[in-house]
């Protein structure tokens, strides 16, 4: 016996009605509650060691460090790819692993093998910084801290201090980050004259200053019949403290660190900078998150600067660069096209079928497919962005097609003269195999696609699924709600003729032709084929097309040798020539760090904002070339 389930849902019409009720408020709360960003969240198992040695030349680095950290993790289990990058003082190898391995094993694997090789190391190098990276760890949004009456120390520690703190507190910041200025440094600069005549050495000194200036924790004692730790407090709470320290020299005696040259409490030795059209600035970059939205990450921040500008109006916070305006920018426009698509769907269906009942039960399908595949993204740690957008955006037609079919077979079996309970019943049990083929040969063709190996499956793992999650939720519709509908909602026909419109002697006349003259038809389908894949391999591909997002990066490299001050001075160079150009709008300049966040005085990265696109003639893509 064959289970009809949508002549159970016309019996029966509450139990589908509640169904989709809840469907409906879950799925309304999960589109709310989703993140909105810019590309899915992809997880590349990528791991960074980095070993600083002061002074080193990358020759000897290579030798001595490079080479060993390499064999090491070469024999890791997922390995596939193992770069270097060399420069003075730094040593840094870059491991990719294939995608089936798990990111958090594939940092602990690289952990315990430079453990295992770290006694083979040169005693002199720092301890090694074995760090996962997170490719979409881009920041979405950078502000420009200045202020007149500060000086550059005060400004640095405001931004650390006041602001950083401020910002981290705001839920889904994962970090903040500060570029340009400085950091505070206590310097004892010696003089050698009086360390000859005192017989004494600069590692002497060291080695007494860091022994006696430090705190320790030194256990715990019982007083008073209670039980409380015991602390070794040595650290100088001063500069002048500090100055204080003794020095024992040979022969017994003790000196004041003071006599043996100056402390002074001042700002360490710029390796980087920031500066906004040639003025020196400090930056502050915003990174959300790992599965926050960037827009309520960005609405949280940007309110926060708004108080904080106003608490303290003397600090001038200006926003320099801001990945938010064009997310936000997609997610209305997805959401536009959504709408549009919507209106246009059932525009046509009532054109067709022109009957505003029909039309209206058609249309529900709509809202009753889409709105639940919200919460099956939910449920599958999606978010809206541009491929899930994609996705639901290219669904809206097909939801109806379901619907349409129910519907318009029930119309069909209504104009035999049958009644609306009756030609709902007989025609969805007649319809129902065909709307279950059309449904699962849709989903047979996209959740594949979810499946694809490399970083291309990873970004397009939400639009199959959801693709096919929403077709399924079309089809519950169809054999649910819409047959429910017509049976109750629609109203009896005169009895006619199905099919005599002009629409339908044209297709008919035309499927007459077609089968009289098959051969030919057969070849006008094959070259149809065939110009279509020649016309396929001459077109141009990319893993992503262009857009336009009025930005542009600019990597800087300057020879071997160059200085932090030769990066400067040819960034404000370069600035100055950009700023020439009427389409740039302002020129972010972050020496001594590359785009994908390599420290190397000799490098920077220009971020050249242009003016909006509606503004200027020449897409963004032009302005590259320039």
């Amino acid at each position: 016996m064959r289970l009809n389930i949508s002549a159970w849902s016309i019996r029966n019409p509450v139990s589908p009605i509640v169904l989709f009720a809840v469907l409906t408020l879950l799925g309304t709360l999960s589109f709310i509650r989703l993140p909105v960003t810019k590309f899915p969240n992809i997880d590349v198992p990528l791991v960074v060691v980095t070993v600083t040695q002061s002074g080193a030349a990358p020759s000897e680095l290579e030798s001595q460090v490079t080479k060993v950290v390499e064999d090491a993790v070469a024999n890791i289990t997922g390995v596939k790819h193992v770069r270097s990058t060399l420069t003075d003082g730094s040593s840094v190898t870059a491991i990719e692993f294939r995608l089936e391995i798990n990111a958090d094993r594939a940092q602990n694997d690289v952990k315990d093998a430079i453990a295992n090789i770290r006694a083979d190391l040169p005693r002199t190098v720092d301890e090694p910084i074995i760090q996962k990276i997170d490719v979409e760890a881009q920041s979405i949004l950078s502000y420009a801290a200045s202020s007149p009456g500060m000086t550059l120390e005060q400004l640095s520690w405001h931004v650390d201090d006041v602001i950083k703190r401020e910002l981290l507190g705001l839920k889904g910041v994962g970090r903040v980050e500060r570029n340009g200025g400085v950091s505070r440094e206590v310097r004892i600069m010696l003089d050698p004259n009086q360390l000859l005549a005192l017989n004494i050495t600069a590692a002497d000194v060291n080695r007494q200053v860091r022994a006696t200036n430090t705190d320790l924790g030194s256990g715990r004692g019982e007083i008073g019949g209670q039980e409380q730790a015991i602390r070794i407090l040595a650290g100088a709470r001063g500069v002048e403290q500090l100055a204080d320290t003794r020095i024992v020299i040979p022969g017994g005696r003790e000196v004041r660190l003071r006599d043996l040259g100056r402390v002074i409490d001042d700002a360490t030795e710029p390796r980087a900078f920031a500066r906004l059209d040639g003025n020196p600035i400090v930056s502050i970059a915003i990174f959300r998150a790992k599965g926050a939205s960037e827009l309520a990450v960005g609405e949280v921040v940007e309110k926060r600067i708004a108080e904080l500008q106003k608490a303290r109006p003397d600090v001038v916070l200006t926003k320099i660069d801001d990945a938010v305006s064009f997310t936000r920018g997609n997610y209305v426009a997805g959401m536009e096209t959504l709408l549009e698509g919507a209106a246009l769907a059932v525009l046509v269906v009532w054109l067709f079928l022109r009957d505003w009942r029909a039309t209206l039960i058609t249309a529900i399908a709509l809202p009753l497919s889409a709105i639940p595949t919200f919460w099956a993204m939910s449920l599958m740690g999606f978010s809206l962005n541009l491929v899930s957008l994609l996705g639901i955006t290219l669904v809206t037609g097909i939801l109806v097609d379901d619907a349409i079919v129910e519907i318009e077979n029930i119309v069909r079996h209504m104009q035999m003269g049958k009644s609306p309970y009756r030609a709902a019943l007989e025609a969805a049990d007649e319809i129902g195999l065909a709307v279950i083929a059309i449904t699962f040969t849709i989903v047979a063709i996209f959740a594949p696609v979810s499946f694809m190996a490399g970083v291309a499956g990873q970004y397009f793992r939400q639009f199959g699924l959801t693709v096919a999650v929403a077709v399924l939720f079309s089809l519950l519709v169809a054999r649910l709600i819409t047959p429910m509908m017509a049976a109750y909602f629609m109203r009896p026909v005169k009895e006619q003729e199905h099919g005599t419109g002009a629409i339908m002697r044209f297709y008919t006349g035309l499927l007459a032709f077609t089968l009289r003259w098959r051969y030919l038809t057969l070849l006008a389908g094959i070259a149809v084929f065939v110009v279509s894949i020649v016309a396929a391999s001459k077109m141009p591909s990319s893993f992503i097309p262009d857009d336009d997002t009025s930005r542009v990066v600019v990597a800087l490299e300057l020879p071997p040798g160059e200085t932090l001050a030769d990066t400067r001075e040819t960034g404000d160079r370069i600035t100055g020539i950009l700023k020439k150009i009427p389409e740039v709008s302002t020129v972010f300049v972050l020496g001594g760090v590359t785009p994908v966040g390599v420290r190397d005085i000799r490098q920077a990265t220009m971020i050249v904002r242009l003016v909006p696109k509606t503004e200027r003639k020449r897409s963004q893509k032009q302005m590259k070339a320039v």
